[in-house]
């Protein structure tokens, strides 16, 4: 690649400006300013659908260094607003790469910026919270700060901001069962990542990957053994529909599993309410204890809601239909975020972080064992019941 000398700004809604070179197309574009720890994985990080309208902000310095290739995206697009780092690798060297970072991100219309201290732009979303950014490269960086910070103020919060459907799948399609079938189950796509419906599919389950606005008529016509519903960005609070369906699953008694945004809309559809953290959850060496096996695991995650539920004992689900006891299973050991729900009456549990994790860790893999688990019980109480 070339190495890039074009003069590039970055500008936080607060008025906090960072000056660095462009790195990427050559532009301004604006989103949510979050920060992600991981060392690795910068691929699948800008393929996460997830980061949908989010400008990303690489805590470890050096990026770049081992290229790209086509078999680790998470998505057939870098969804992405921006991205920012501190120390732009001027060769990538990988037997498996494919090509450069930087031209990759040109090639794909994404903005972004080098050489800025991202460990101050962390320390400072830390200390402030998430907030809306812009990055201006090249003619757009020459405007006055005043007019860049005016138009990084227009940009759309992320409270508020319904995005399922625009990263969603429209029409429906299946991944095949490797070997021999034992279950077919339903994938709502909320914005899911490739490598989730492998983890299915090689535990011998046909998935089929549905639309976000899918109806529940459409899915029990399926004849499906369980429903999943993905990660997704946006705020869980505006995906109403997403809810009802959830319900309408749960009041179905078919066995549910949810990751990331669908462990928000669990929480919903229980009746609990979500909120938004500070700066959130996005790296893949967030620390969870799995309070049924008290282990505590490495996890991958990338939220910035969360679940509002009692952190200890039993409650009963807050919503007026019967869906009994619900316990939080998993917590965060950084601030004692809810990391998953159980549900002790009805079929059905969730995780907020991604046990799929592409780019590792691969400490909660099993929880698609407990999924099949949910199903192979589920279908040996209704032989026991017919």
């Amino acid at each position: 690649m070339s190495f890039s000398t074009t003069p590039a700004v970055l500008v936080l809604e607060d008025g906090r400006t960072f000056h660095g070179s462009a790195y990427g197309h050559i532009g301004e574009t604006t989103g949510e300013a979050v920060f992600v720890t991981a060392m690795s994985g910068y691929q699948e990080t800008l393929t996460d659908p997830s980061y949908h309208r989010q400008i990303i902000i690489q805590a470890a310095p050096h990026i770049g260094n081992t290229g790209v290739n086509r078999t680790d995206d998470e998505s057939a697009q870098i969804w992405a607003a921006g991205y920012v780092v501190r120390d732009a690798s001027r060769i990538s060297s990988n037997w498996r790469s494919e090509g450069d970072l930087a031209d990759w991100l040109t090639e794909s219309g994404i903005v972004g910026i080098s050489d800025v201290d991202t460990r101050a732009l962390t320390r400072h979303l830390r200390d402030k919270g998430a907030m809306r950014v812009g990055i201006f490269s090249g003619p757009a960086a020459e405007a006055p700060g005043s007019e860049l910070l005016a138009r990084v103020q227009a940009s759309p919060q992320m409270a508020g901001a319904n995005l399922v459907d625009e990263v969603s799948i429209t029409e429906p399609r299946l991944i095949p069962a490797r070997g021999e079938k034992r279950f077919s189950v339903a994938a709502v796509d909320l914005g899911i990542k490739s490598m989730t419906p492998e983890r299915l599919s090689e535990r011998g389950i046909d998935v089929h990957l549905l639309p976000s606005t899918i109806s529940f008529e459409e899915i029990r016509a399926l004849g499906v053994d369980g429903v999943f519903f993905s990660n997704g960005p946006g705020d869980p609070a505006t995906a109403d529909d997403q809810v009802e369906l959830l319900r309408a699953v749960l009041d179905a008694r078919i066995p549910f599993f949810g990751i990331c945004f669908g462990n928000q809309l669990l929480g919903r559809a229980l009746g609990f309410g979500t909120y938004k953290l500070p700066f959130g959850h996005r790296g893949i060496n967030v620390p969870v204890m799995d309070r049924t096996t008290e282990k505590v695991e490495i996890t991958s995650q990338n939220h910035g809601f969360a679940v509002d539920a009692p952190l200890t004992g039993e409650t009963t689900a807050p919503h007026k239909a019967d869906y009994g006891r619900v316990t939080v299973s998993h917590v965060c050991l950084n601030d004692d975020v809810v990391e998953g729900l159980a549900c002790l009456d009805i079929p059905a549990f969730s995780v907020q972080f991604h046990p799929e994790a592409a780019a590792g860790p691969h400490d909660s893999s099993y929880l698609f064992d407990r999924f099949v688990d949910l199903m192979s019980a589920s279908q040996a109480d209704s032989a026991a019941q017919a």
